[in-house]
């Protein structure tokens, strides 16, 4: 399943490789591509009141507007997620490509992964995590993100995703993946989408591929967890704004 190497913990948690939810930051990555904010337990009530360091805030108060596919509702996180996030980084299979199986500890779900996810649009207004859910049923299926990539401006955002076990092999990745990409570009002046994974995972790279992203560039990084085909390397795909426009341009009917 594409999970992507890069959700932006701090370095030394388990979480983040690019694109598809990722593995923990390289030693390169600048500390605000880290998510270091937030590191009190999260608590919350049912009507989304979610306790943070000095302050409490409303989820609708800082996410935008929810976004939906033909079967999916991509929304924003709020305290009550807490279950369901530590469950999905609690699965090894999930984890494989991110720590090489290595679990999240849900504590470290409840001190610093979820805050991170709950206070990003803080920091930058049109970025930032949603949890994906079936819009027929409301089962909780995983998350997205669009964030600035490390390193880039923020016209130049990142995107990732994590899904549990059970959403694999059904499309959802590519729905969600080129709802955000179509978001990005249609609604934020954005001018091109960079997403990152490992050479070896054909099943990211398609979906990729599918959203109509190309290959930018091969590389290598130091990442804390390795991981089998570390050794092929990773690679980074980008889609721009011309490329989009034309994409749309030939699957919209006149």
């Amino acid at each position: 399943m594409p999970q992507l190497r890069a959700f932006g913990a701090p370095r030394g948690t388990r979480s983040s490789r690019h694109a598809w939810g990722g593995r923990p930051t390289p030693a390169s990555s600048p500390s605000w591509a880290c998510g270091t904010v937030c590191r009190a337990v999260v608590s919350a009530d049912q009507s989304g009141w979610v306790r943070s360091p000095g302050l409490w805030v409303v989820h609708h108060a800082l996410v935008e507007a929810d976004l939906r596919t033909g079967r999916l509702v991509l929304r924003g996180f709020i305290g009550t997620d807490l279950d369901e996030l530590a469950a999905l980084d609690a699965d090894p299979q999930v984890m494989y490509f991110i720590t090489g199986g290595l679990p999240t500890p849900p504590e470290e779900v409840a001190r610093e992964v979820l805050p991170a996810f709950l206070t990003y649009h803080e920091r930058s207004a049109h970025r930032g995590y949603w949890a994906a859910e079936d819009a027929a049923t409301g089962q909780f299926l995983g998350w997205f993100h669009l964030r600035p990539a490390p390193g880039r401006g923020d016209d130049e955002p990142e995107l990732g995703y994590r899904l549990r076990r059970s959403a694999w092999g059904h499309g959802y990745a590519t729905e969600g993946a080129r709802a955000l990409i179509d978001h990005a570009f249609s609604q934020r002046g954005v001018q091109r989408v960079l997403a990152e994974t490992m050479v070896v995972h054909t099943a990211s790279r398609r979906v990729l591929e599918k959203c109509g992203m190309r290959v930018l560039r091969s590389f290598r990084a130091n990442w804390p967890y390795p991981i089998p085909g570390d050794e092929h390397g990773d690679v980074e795909y980008v889609l721009d704004r011309t490329d989009w426009e034309r994409r749309r341009q030939i699957l919209t009917p006149p």
